[in-house]
């Protein structure tokens, strides 16, 4: 069968003719999606155009929706993830991408914002019905998608396409959320079939708290000499953060999150003990193991955060969750609740300010949970200080003579040292964004979150090349708070091209590249267990130039080696009227965190 992107199925037979066989009067289908995607909110789209998606595009355009033109499919979902993380609960974007091509390459972001239970909708456009089963161009079986989203829809029936769409965005707001994905033909968008009315139905309330439980959650936690709190992202995706201060404050219990719990409890709260990841300081761990009751609230415990449950958790364990097969797999629970992060939280809460829970652990504490919390913190300073002292001559000041440009520097900035002078070279309400890879664990541990819609990283899938797009989308959501995207150079080039996304749409996000040259990550471990020579997965003969790379793509950008020379450039980024990059040289052979962190402290 001849096919090419010409064949529009406009025969198809799919309306009712009028009396001279023209259109009935009345919108497209796809004018028709559009209406009820803005009628619930959804006003902003990330994707890229094709002719298939031209209806589409066309009733934005006409509706003036948001249409973000990204130049690679990989990056579309990850622009509406971020675009949701940084927003309130239930906010979300929409995505279109052509059959195919377009669709298969964005499925590593549906995947990721699957796991994340990060709420999408994803419009698909079809091969045509004409052609379907007959290899059309970009022809994919619709059930490849099944694994990656929520839910996958296929539109059959024309007068199907409105209601397919307002189910969708309900499925992908109830919880636990996700992104659900809508394939819709090329000819049933540009036809004018009728759409029937579609009666409002919300997404179904979240999971109550039962009240037996609560109680005795509450009972074991204030009887308890050590409580923790290990907070996930489920806090984040409830609108939790609230009670979750309620109910560490009010036991006095350190709070440890996961690293998509991370900034669930701003980390500038005295209650606020680190995150638990690949990077967690030995004294964090110990943190936990050493508590005898905790509470884990919106977290799945998944291998990535636990080391494949190598880390001990206290003593007795109240596990709360959206899903009942979390609770028991990986480690013992004493009691197990399904139910709403931020209703559970709520009720605690409430229960323990009343006074229904027995009130007398605090005077047989060894310590207070600010002392145990600052004590892991502290800890964790030494650690970051002794890996950023100079070593015997070594000069940081840039008093060797280098210019800056040469790429011979023998002594670059260690990734903790630039994370440090960007957190103080931006707002504290400003919105970050990080990149997957080997920078992500020092970010995690690091440098501190202000607030749950303020950090994203990706979850248990962690991707590479999130940073940038993900920051596109949080300044879209964001338009009166500063974005910072941080990545790595091997991050940033697994989606580099959204720099020219950032440049053509006018996105001010301001860019920090940590550029060492390397897969350092991957070298550390090629080199320490597989006998791989140092830096085997580096570029040090062809050094990446990403001040240029950015310049081409028309964004302003600079490049600085030295650490006082961070926090000036970033501000200067900062304070640019649109985009800018900021490139800062670091060292291939830093310690890795997950080294680093988990050892021995530093004079022991």
């Amino acid at each position: 069968m001849d096919t090419d992107e010409s064949q529009d199925g406009s025969g198809d037979g799919e309306s009712k003719r009028g009396p001279q066989g023209g259109d009935p009067p009345g919108p497209t289908v796809a004018e028709a999606v559009v209406d009820a995607m803005l009628d619930r909110g959804v006003e902003t789209v990330f994707g890229i155009p094709g002719k298939q998606t031209l209806p589409l595009n066309r009733a934005l355009a006409d509706r003036d929706a948001r249409f973000v033109v990204a130049r690679h499919e990989t990056a579309v979902p990850h622009q509406a993830w971020g675009y949701a993380e940084t927003s309130d609960p239930g906010e979300m974007a929409a995505t279109c991408v052509v059959p195919g091509p377009g669709d298969t390459n964005a499925m590593n972001g549906l995947k990721n914002a699957l796991n994340d239970c990060v709420p999408m909708l994803h419009l698909a456009v079809e091969t045509e019905r004409s052609v379907r089963g007959g290899d059309g161009i970009h022809e994919t079986p619709p059930e490849t998608y099944d694994t990656v989203v929520k839910e996958n829809v296929l539109v059959d029936s024309p007068a199907g396409a409105v209601p397919a769409v307002v189910e969708a965005i309900r499925t992908a707001r109830e919880h636990s959320q996700g992104p659900v994905r809508v394939g819709i033909p090329k000819d049933v968008l540009a036809g004018r079939t009728p759409q029937p009315a579609v009666g409002g139905r919300d997404p179904s309330p979240p999971t109550t708290a039962p009240a037996d439980a609560v109680r005795e959650a509450a009972d074991l936690l204030a009887d308890a000499n050590s409580p923790v709190l290990l907070a996930g992202g489920g806090v984040r995706r409830s609108g939790a953060s609230d009670a979750l201060r309620a109910v560490a404050e009010g036991l006095d219990a350190p709070v440890v999150t996961t690293y998509k719990g991370k900034g669930t409890l701003p980390e500038t709260h005295p209650l606020s003990a680190g995150v638990l990841c690949g990077g967690a300081s030995a004294e964090l761990r110990d943190l936990l193991a050493d508590a005898d009751v905790g509470l884990v609230v919106g977290s799945d415990l998944d291998a990535v955060a636990t080391a494949s449950w190598s880390v001990s958790m206290p003593e007795s364990l109240v596990h709360v969750t959206l899903d009942g097969d979390d609770v028991g797999f990986g480690y013992e629970t004493d009691l197990g609740v399904v139910a709403d992060a931020d209703r559970f939280l709520r009720a605690l809460a409430d229960r323990l300010d009343d006074g229904s829970a027995d009130d007398e652990r605090a005077a047989s504490r060894n310590r207070t949970g600010t002392e145990r919390a600052e004590s892991v913190r502290a800890a964790d300073r030494e650690r970051f200080a002794a890996l950023s002292e100079p070593a015997d001559g070594d000069d940081r000041d840039g008093s060797d003579g280098s210019d800056g440009n040469d790429g011979n520097d023998d002594r670059p900035l260690r990734s903790v040292e630039v994370l440090s002078a960007v957190r103080d070279a931006i707002p504290e309400e400003a919105v970050v964004t990080a990149d997957a890879g080997g920078f992500r664990l020092w970010t995690l541990v690091s440098f501190p979150a202000s607030g749950p819609r303020s950090y994203v990283n990706p979850g248990s899938w962690a991707t590479m090349g999130t940073g940038l797009p993900s920051a596109i989308g949080a300044k879209l959501a964001n338009p009166d708070r500063d974005v910072v995207a941080l990545t790595g150079d091997g991050g940033l080039m697994m989606c580099v091209h959204e720099l020219h996304t950032l440049a053509s749409e006018g996105i001010d996000v301001t860019v920090v590249a940590l550029n060492n040259d390397d897969y350092a990550i991957i070298s550390e471990e090629a080199s320490r267990s597989y006998e791989f020579p140092e830096s085997a997965y580096g570029w040090a003969e062809t050094g990446l130039d990403l001040v240029a790379v950015a310049s081409g793509m028309g964004l302003p950008a600079e490049r600085v080696r030295e650490g006082d020379a961070v926090g000036d450039a970033v501000e200067r980024a900062r304070n640019r009227d649109g985009p800018a990059l900021v490139e800062v040289v670091t060292d291939p052979n830093e310690p890795q965190a997950s080294e680093w962190m988990t050892g021995a402290r530093p004079g022991e």
